[in-house]
């Protein structure tokens, strides 16, 4: 392979029925493989690719077929171990056109090889200048029309001389991207329900003893009741059944009769190679490996945990792990514990995924505590080398037996996909998120993919804006879990607390006030209660049109009998019993609309069990773990509320000057002699240095989306300030632009209202004397403008989340308290009216102490204007408006600053790929 192999054309790819296959240019050491792939093409298929018979491949069809110059003539095999499945080529046969056609194995046919060949051979295509696709196709070949006809390109039909005559225009479309997504979603997501539904485990590493990983799988495998095939495997087995457990006991996996669907790897890292290798050969479709020594164990590890991956996508075969604590499946018809938990979970609707085996513990544990509610599947990946959160949340987004995802991330691997499964996920069921190592600019130990250096507040807002409910701990997610797995969406945040138990109420009622909730005067039954008083008072409020959800406090009655022998000290569960069948009838006899009921008690051991007995009523045992689960549950039905609601496009505005804007940035950047941007992601040459704008040019580009920066003249001695004024005319402000002294109001950088020349004669002597002189305060001369509320926005483009739209009051609540609101982009109306509500200083905006209110209308039509300029020219990689001040009509911008790059890549925009390690 010469320097001109295009390498970044390599990927790994999931196809329609989960497995996978690897893609990557034809070489000219190809031509055996190629003849042996051609060999076992049924002549059927040979005849659709050539329209004639054509038996064998002659010595100029090989060189044809192997030798390319990766831009005229380039051709893709997609491989499966070391054999071909498919093949795709493309001849260019005019400028921007080129001859596209394909060749599937028959067995191979129908699983999506064709069409995942098809995004990559048009991405190369693209990058070398071509256009256009044409291809023939024979009428009776309607599998490969409807690959052409499915893919969303933009096309033109025509038959000729009895073929049929497709010509694609390569540009993306809506429809392509979207096809492209969804393949990829429906890929993956099979991906990952091959893993949890195998039909056969075979335990690779099983000790010849009690103990040790493998044997405790071993048995967790079998205790859970799967009912699949089940084999042992150790290099130092004889053939025959391994007992007590009674399953069979093989050498290698080479020697089980029959098919492996899922292998579990428990052996030490430098026999797991070999392992792989067997499990490829025998056709194995995934592997759970428990094993450590990869990346875990630093450089030396990455690079086994690399090759890894590589020699398993090889074979066609996805991966957990390493280092992963296992996975579980519930369901009835596989009840798998491929995992070290102790116990398969009672079967449940809530998934949940870990990057950690401590927390994956920690969180099945919790929920063995939450009688009637359980768990649908649960995986702890490890290392994450291959399968992701992101494979889950595709799969629980199709899964019907899953009903809310639960998921503790510590990084994103790709935040931009991310983002937009977990909205597509949430818009149907709830994600809730705790996120780890949120502060740390580290990767966390063994992960495949470095997080990107996203501040938390932008990791905040792409959740929010995603739908994801996130919260700070186990507990929480659990909390929340179960709530929204067992209790109806609240319509509103208006809260009735009732009980038999004041002080719980009252901690309750303050709980609810701190999480944004509007809680009702709390309602005390007296500890004199009976379960009746209960049943009565919760019909009530579910009744009642001021209340959208109800907790109940509880603690035992005080005239309750002493407890029988065996029962619990603090509360019998005959009372306990009657409560929850009270509280029962109580949520059954509610009219209209069904509304979410929680139970926070206190010294009654049995109640959570006994209200799980009926429809399950969630209890927890603090006011402030209700409250915080009740709020999220409101913040996410409101999003729901909204995410369905139109408003959520970017703005349209008819003076937009959008060329215009894009013929200023190429040539600035042109002027600039920027190189080139990389045309291939993994390209070596170094990015050029960022542009920053003069004053002047940014305030052109500004002005070419709308956005008009006041003028700002310079005066660096008093006789340019009296001629700068004249030219603005009074009353004019006088300012130092230093960047050591911007944003330090604390040094009076800063004269107002100067009427006169007198004044502003007097003004620039005193600020060049209190902050330096010979120009060193850069001060300059601004017309006056209507004074209001100093704001800071900011625009700045991540190469891996994107394009993030920043929004604060100016001054101590976005400097010193961090109030500053974050978007990504795009981003429409609602999306920004909101982020100015969101803010704590919001109120200044808003009439706050009976001042007047200023413009927020014309404040958020000028976000709109920038999040259009930003998300229309990703080479514009940074903004910045301070301050800006929105007075009672109209906004100012008073300075701006603005820097440009070349775009970064968009890897999301381009063909399905696995990540590559």
């Amino acid at each position: 392979m010469g320097e001109s192999y295009p390498a970044h054309w390599e990927a790994d790819v999931v196809l329609r029925d989960g497995g996978t296959a690897r893609i990557r240019p034809i070489v000219e050491d190809d031509a055996e493989r190629l003849v042996s792939f051609f060999a076992r093409v049924s002549d059927e298929s040979k005849y659709y690719r050539f329209f004639a018979p054509h038996p064998r491949l002659s010595a100029r069809d090989v060189r044809l077929f192997t030798h390319h110059d990766w831009t005229d003539r380039v051709g893709l095999c997609a491989t499966l171990g070391e054999e071909f499945i498919a093949t795709v080529r493309y001849d260019r046969i005019g400028p921007d056109e080129a001859e596209v056609a394909f060749l599937v194995q028959d067995e191979d046919q129908g699983r999506g090889v064709a069409a995942t060949l098809l995004e990559h051979i048009a991405a190369c295509a693209r990058e070398r200048g071509i256009r256009r696709f044409v291809a023939e196709v024979l009428p009776a070949n309607t599998r490969m029309a409807k690959v052409f006809t499915d893919a969303g390109y933009t096309q033109k039909r025509t038959f000729e001389d009895g073929v049929l005559r497709l010509e694609l225009d390569l540009e993306p479309t809506e429809r392509s991207l979207a096809v492209m997504r969804a393949r990829e979603l429906r890929a993956e997501a099979r991906s990952v329900q091959r893993l949890l539904n195998p039909r056969s485990v075979a335990v690779i590493g099983t000790g010849r003893g009690p103990g040790g990983v493998g044997r405790t799988v071993l048995r967790r495998i079998l205790d859970g009741g799967f009912p699949g095939e089940v084999h042992a495997v150790n290099s130092a087995f004889t053939q025959g059944t391994l007992e007590p457990e009674g399953v069979r006991a093989h050498r290698a996996v080479a020697d089980i009769e029959g098919p492996v669907d899922l292998a579990v790897v428990a052996v030490p890292a430098a026999a797991v190679p070999g392992v792989v290798a067997d499990c490829g050969e025998h056709g194995v479709q995934g592997l759970v490996v428990l094993s450590a020594g990869f990346a875990d164990a630093g450089p030396e590890g990455r690079g086994r945990q690399r090759d890894l991956v590589r020699q398993a996508r090889t074979y066609g075969m996805r991966i957990i792990g390493p280092n992963a604590f296992g996975l579980l499946n519930t369901a009835p018809r596989t009840r798998l514990n491929a995992s070290l938990a102790p116990y398969l979970p009672a079967p449940g609707r809530l998934g949940l995924f870990t990057q950690s085996g401590a927390i994956g513990i920690a969180a099945l544990t919790e929920l063995a505590g939450r009688p009637g509610l359980g768990v649908s599947s649960f995986v702890s990946a490890g290392n994450r080398a291959d399968v992701s959160g992101n494979d889950f949340l595709q799969y629980w987004y199709e899964d019907e037996g899953t009903d809310v995802a639960l998921m503790y991330l510590e990084s994103l691997g790709n935040p931009r996909k991310f983002a937009r499964l977990a909205r597509r996920t949430a818009l149907r069921k709830p994600v809730v998120v705790v996120k780890g190592a949120r502060h740390t600019a580290s990767a966390p130990p063994g992960h495949r993919v470095a997080p990107a250096a996203i501040e938390d507040e932008t990791v905040s807002a792409l959740l929010r804006q995603a739908g994801v409910i996130r919260v700070d701990t186990v507990t929480e997610l659990v909390d929340a879990g179960v709530l929204l797995g067992a209790q109806p969406l609240p319509a509103g945040p208006r809260v009735a607390i009732l009980g038999n138990s004041e002080s719980l109420g009252l901690l309750t009622y303050d709980a609810c006030l701190s999480q944004g909730l509007r809680p009702l005067p709390p309602l005390d039954l007296t500890t004199a209660a009976r379960p009746a008083d209960f049943r009565a008072a919760l019909a009530a409020a579910l009744a009642d049109a001021e209340c959208d959800a109800a907790v109940v406090t509880a603690i035992p009655s005080v005239r309750d009998p002493e407890p029988a022998a065996g029962e619990s000290r603090s509360a019998t569960r005959t009372e306990a019993r009657a409560l929850a069948e009270a509280l029962h009838a109580a949520t059954a006899a509610g009219g209209g609309a069904p509304k979410p009921v929680m139970v926070v008690h206190l010294a009654m051991d049995t109640l959570a069990e006994e209200l799980a007995a009926g429809p399950v009523i969630p209890a927890v045992t603090a006011g402030h773990r209700a409250a915080r689960a009740l709020a999220e549950a409101v913040r996410y039905a409101a999003w729901r509320r909204e995410a369905a609601a139109p408003g959520h496009e970017p703005a349209q505005f008819e003076d937009l000057d959008q060329d215009g804007a894009g013929a200023d940035i190429t040539a600035l950047l042109a002027a600039h002699e920027a190189p080139a941007a990389p045309d291939t992601p993994d390209a070596s040459d170094p990015a050029p240095a960022p542009l920053p704008l003069p004053a002047t040019d940014t305030a052109r580009l500004l002005a070419r989306y709308g956005i008009d920066v006041c003028p700002a003249l310079p005066a660096p001695t008093p006789d340019g300030a009296a001629r700068a004024a004249a030219a603005l005319g009074y009353p004019v402000a006088l300012k130092a632009t230093a960047p050591h002294l911007r944003h330090r109001p604390d040094l009076g950088g800063v004269r107002l209202d100067l009427a006169d020349e007198d004044d502003l004669r007097r003004a620039h002597a005193e600020l060049t004397a209190t902050l330096g002189g010979s120009g060193e305060p850069a001060l300059v001369v601004q017309p006056m403008v209507a004074r209001g509320v100093d704001t800071v926005v900011r625009a700045a483009v991540d190469p891996r989340v994107g394009a993030v739209l920043s929004f604060g009051v100016a001054g101590a609540p976005c400097e010193l308290l961090g109030d500053v609101a974050h978007r990504l982009l795009p981003a429409g109306p609602r999306d920004i009216a909101e982020q100015v509500r969101s803010l704590r200083a919001a109120p200044l905006l808003f009439g706050w102490r009976g001042a007047a209110p200023v413009d927020t209308a014309a404040l958020e039509e000028l976000l709109l204007r920038l999040a259009r300029l930003v998300d229309d020219h990703p080479e514009v990689v940074a903004v910045e408006l301070s301050p800006v001040v929105v007075a009672a009509t109209g906004v100012r911008v008073l300075s701006a600053a603005a820097t440009l790059a070349p775009p970064p890549a968009r890897t999301d925009l381009g063909p399905r790929t696995l990540p590559s390690y």
